[in-house]
């Protein structure tokens, strides 16, 4: 069986991106969503960004960003992925593509089976689908909530790209997440975190022990 490729995400701090390298993760998330605990500048994402070894992918998420904002982002880090994590339409994600030359990640939440028919229209235009839970009423966040979905709605079905599966994931349950739903890649935020937007290395450690132990 193929290993199971881990994206972490909210990184704030270079140690966090050296912790994430060295346990083996595929992705580094960096958010530019201001209102989260998360939130880097794009100049201090730079900086973070140059800490990453060459291999580890750099994902940029951002919330329903206008191009002005995408290209101050663009601009100053070198992101590999763009993670499109608002309420963009399939035609934003087809000109945010267009327009920037990189990989674009479509989030979608999904709460109930009203909301798959999101995936597969965003799974015809984005290269790559991150399908997540979706937030509460009143919820500030569009994700990084630290909530699950029901993972029984996403049980077998599969999409035109890769996905990724998100929403209240860590060591003690992504075993059962993977088991349900099929997922081959896994993201994560709180769930490696001591404090909200503060990662912790051992929990780090301890989620990739618990994704390679369901491959061996």
């Amino acid at each position: 069986m193929a290993d199971i490729r881990v994206k972490i995400c909210g990184l704030k701090r270079p140690e966090d991106m050296r912790a994430v390298a060295e346990a083996g993760a595929a992705y580094a998330g960096l958010n530019f969503f201001e209102p989260s605990p998360r939130y880097v500048s794009p100049e201090r994402a730079r900086e973070l960004a140059l800490v990453a070894p060459e291999g580890l992918a750099k994902v940029g998420l951002v919330v329903d960003a206008d191009d002005a904002l995408l290209d101050r982002i663009i601009e100053a880090v070198p992101l590999d992925i763009i993670q499109l994590h608002g309420k963009e339409s399939p035609e934003r994600v087809a000109e945010v593509r267009a327009r920037y030359g990189l990989p674009v990640m479509k989030a979608v939440g999904v709460a109930g089976e009203a909301d798959l028919s999101a995936l597969d229209e965003h799974g015809r235009v984005a290269d790559m689908l991150l399908v997540d839970a979706k937030p509460a009423p009143g919820d500030e966040l569009p994700g990084g909530n630290g909530l699950p979905f029901d993972w029984r709605l996403i049980a077998g079905r599969r999409w035109g790209v890769p996905w990724l599966l998100a929403g209240g994931l860590h060591a003690g349950n992504v075993a059962e997440a993977v088991a349900r739903t099929g997922a081959r890649q896994v993201d994560l935020s709180s769930g490696v975190e001591r404090e909200k937007g503060v990662k912790d290395a051992g929990m780090i450690r301890a989620f990739m022990e618990a994704v390679a132990e369901i491959d061996g």
